[in-house]
């Protein structure tokens, strides 16, 4: 039988700071870079549910300071669903959201159980 060292950790995290981790961990197991200005706009982005682009792009640069401009918003949404992080409405495309595929968890009390191995 192989031995195993285990280490478990208890930590209660505000919810964004929580949905920022699913986020950040999913980024990580993909490969995916991203910055801590693309990660804060990505965890809005989920808090925000789909919405409309230019209203997101002006809250995340305005009123959030994620960005600072309107077009740096812009340019982030599009560099994450290059990377199939953000969806965007099939039709006209001014409605984003974040993939649901990603399986973030945003509602009500959430309660994270990953299992990580090392071998």
């Amino acid at each position: 039988m192989a031995i195993v060292n285990q280490v478990q950790k208890r930590v209660v995290m505000s919810k964004k700071d929580i949905i920022k981790y699913q986020i950040l961990t999913h980024c990580y197991i993909n490969s995916i870079a991203v910055s801590n200005s693309e990660l804060e706009c990505l965890t809005l982005l989920s808090e925000s549910g789909p919405i409309e682009l230019t209203d997101f792009c002006y809250d995340a640069a305005e009123e959030y300071k994620i960005f600072k401009s309107q077009q740096t918003v812009r340019n982030c949404i599009n560099k994450c669903a290059k990377n199939k992080l953000v969806i965007k409405d099939r039709k006209n495309k001014k409605i984003i959201s974040l993939n649901k595929k990603l399986k973030i968890q945003t509602d009500g009390s959430i309660l994270l159980d990953y299992k990580f191995l090392a071998k």
